[in-house]
Order: C-alpha cells, then structure tokens, then sequence
C-alpha cells in the first residue's frame, strides 16, 4: 500500500490527485500547517528530514519532492499511461514542464507571498513605513514583472494544444496545476489569461481530481463549491 504523507493546502494534493489518474490504491497519513507560521509540523521530520510534504512510502521505497514522486509513479505503476511515447518531442516538454513548475514558476509566486507578508508583518511602528516600502518596491519591480512574464509564456504554450505535454493530458499537466492555483488564488490570472483559466476548470472538472480534492480535505487554493 502506498502511504501519503499529506500537509493541508500543500502540493501533496496533487500527489493524490495522480494516484487517483493512476487507480491505485493509498492511504493518507495527515499532517496541518502551523496556524500562525504556516510552516509543516515538526513530525513530518520523522519521516524526511526537511520535513516538508509531499513525501511518498511505498514498501521500502521513500521518495520526496513532488516531481521526484511523479516520475517515480508514473515509472513504475503508470503502464505508459500519462506520459508522452519516449523519445519524442513531447516527451522532452513532458519533462521540461516536471522542472519548471518548481524550478521556474513558483519562485516569484511565493516571492509574492513572501512580500505580501512582510507588509503587515509586526514590525515596531518606526520600521512599519520602511518594511512596506522595501516590500512593496521589490514587488513592483521584481516581483510582479516576472510573474506577468511567466504567466504570458505558459499562457502562450497551453494555447497551442490545450495541454503542457502535447495534445492529450498528461502528468506534466498535474505537476503545473498547482503553480497555476496558486496564482489563481493570489489573483494573477487575469483576462489577458483564458487559456490558463480554461485549463483549470478543466482539470478540476476530472472525476480523479475531484475524487483527490475529496480526499484530501482542506485545500484553500480551490475551495470546495
């Protein structure tokens, strides 16, 4: 039995979310954010020492870091299914979008984040007005600039198929959904981005997502309708 170690609004949700493309049977071990600092609990490091989620048990098989695991599932249970035919163009964007979406689109989003925080962050009065200054202006010129860029790039690839990997869905299209939430979520996707939109109420349209989004439980990105 494959075991989910699984952190409320992480990206572990969409580890759950493959397993249920997949068929395969999981359990859910659960773990909750730190209401106040949003971080992991430490017990996740009792099984990964950075202790950060999503992690994966299969026997005596521990995998960490969401790409890492979507490759391995996808190898081992996926039957050539969810990935394009080796050897192929399409193969070679298969793995690049399994990299970018870590490597590439979530830095400026969880730079967002980041900044967004440290403006209402409790700061002794005299520093307010410099803490949101300094935030503000690297959001503006940093921040901000690189989030529309990416943003036009992927609207711009997921124009020509309607997938990441070619023209049938894939798990390269899995491991993009949560950059893309999460941008949705900070209100990023705008008008300039309806493939993007379009791609998103397609996925959570798919009976494994929703079968994961159920399973799962909290999960603030997309709220449940």
């Amino acid at each position: 039995m494959i075991t989910v170690h699984h952190l409320n609004n992480s990206r572990s949700q969409r580890i759950l979310w493959l397993l249920e493309e997949l068929g395969l049977p999981y359990e859910i071990v659960r773990y909750q954010r730190d209401p106040k600092t949003m971080l992991a609990p430490k017990e996740l490091r009792a099984i990964h020492p950075l202790g950060k989620s999503p992690v994966v048990v299969d026997g005596d098989v521990t995998v960490a870091e969401s790409g890492a695991i979507i490759e391995y599932l996808v190898d081992r249970y996926g039957e050539g299914r969810l990935r394009p035919a080796p050897g192929t163009a399409d193969a070679l964007r298969y793995r690049y979008f399994l990299h970018y979406a870590e490597g590439s689109a979530m830095p400026p989003l969880l730079l967002k984040l980041v900044f967004r925080r440290m403006e209402s962050a409790p700061v002794p009065f005299f520093a307010k007005p410099v803490a949101r200054m300094l935030a503000r202006g690297a959001q503006n010129t940093f921040v901000d600039p690189q989030l529309k860029l990416h943003l036009a790039y992927l609207e711009g690839e997921i124009g020509k198929t309607g997938w990441f990997a070619g023209d049938a869905f894939s798990a390269a299209d899995i491991q993009m959904s949560f950059p893309l939430e999460a941008a949705q979520s900070r209100n990023a996707l705008t008008d300039a981005h309806p493939h993007l939109r379009e791609f998103l109420q397609r996925i959570h349209a798919r009976p494994a997502w929703q079968a994961a989004r159920e399973r799962g439980g909290e999960y603030d990105l997309v709220p449940k309708r």
